[in-house]
């Protein structure tokens, strides 16, 4: 199972839409779909309440024990890719899902705030050395200048080149998005030959072979462990992170 947990510290970032989006993107790529809300402010709940469908399960789950628990239990009920919907600030739920996740998505507006304010999510995105990427989410329709402006900041933010840190597409700001919301759909469902679900296929398309590329990188590690077996004491030697989001915050990335 691959676990895909959106996060970042801001609120009013599109988390929940996107989770949603992402979830029946993924679903029509023939996975088994689990979408997980973190968050008490229970938006993908009420979302799903307003659904005629039965897809995809939709499990409210906000304490971290809790998360971490049922994350483990759903590679054994036969699913292949959970999405987690986290809360906005820092928690321990969040901290917990990001400890399991397979590939971090951030989600932020185009704007120096925003961007600035993912910074709390981005070290504990590194304290657990996980895959991760920015979302470019709700931008302007016209906003060149502004989303060149929003790649710099981001490729200073996390020291990485952008090509590998930014999303694509970007997420366009349109009604599609909040109307599919109040009508119990995702967007592919409610405009599936507009252009906000054209973004999100494509959007899907660019994180699953991530995703890919993660899993055979796992692999080569796995080979390449199994040829160097001293190098277990030295793992067992590492002091382990706990979970408690002061510690995290604390705590640099591991090279």
């Amino acid at each position: 199972m691959q676990t895909i947990v959106l996060a970042t510290q801001k609120g009013g970032s599109g988390k929940s839409t996107l989770a949603i989006s992402l979830a029946l993107a993924a679903i029509r790529a023939g996975h088994a779909v689990r979408l997980i809300e973190a968050d008490s402010q229970g938006t993908v709940s009420n979302w799903r309440r307003r659904r005629r469908y039965a897809q995809p399960i939709v499990e409210p789950v906000y304490a971290a024990r809790e998360l971490e628990q049922r994350l483990q239990s759903l590679d054994r009920e036969g699913v292949t890719v959970a999405i987690v919907d986290t809360a906005g600030g820092v928690s321990a739920a969040t901290n917990s899902a990001i400890r399991y996740a397979d590939f971090c998505l951030i989600p932020t507006r185009p704007s120096i705030a925003d961007i600035e304010a993912t910074a709390a999510t981005l070290r504990v995105v590194r304290a657990w050395q996980k895959p991760f990427a920015y979302v470019l989410n709700q931008t302007p329709i016209r906003a060149a200048a502004r989303l060149a402006g929003a790649e710099n900041a981001l490729s200073d933010e996390a020291a990485l080149d952008i090509i590998d840190i930014v999303a694509s597409p970007f997420i366009v700001m349109r009604n599609d998005h909040q109307d599919a919301l109040s009508a119990g759909l995702a967007v592919s469902e409610y405009a599936p030959n507009g252009k906000s679900a054209e973004e999100i296929r494509g959007l899907w398309q660019w994180i699953a072979a991530r995703l890919n590329d993660a899993t055979a990188a796992d692999e080569e590690f796995a080979e390449a462990f199994a040829e160097t077996p001293e190098i277990l004491p030295a793992m067992a030697a590492l002091a382990p992170i706990e979970n408690d989001s002061a510690l995290f915050l604390r705590a640099p990335a591991r090279s």
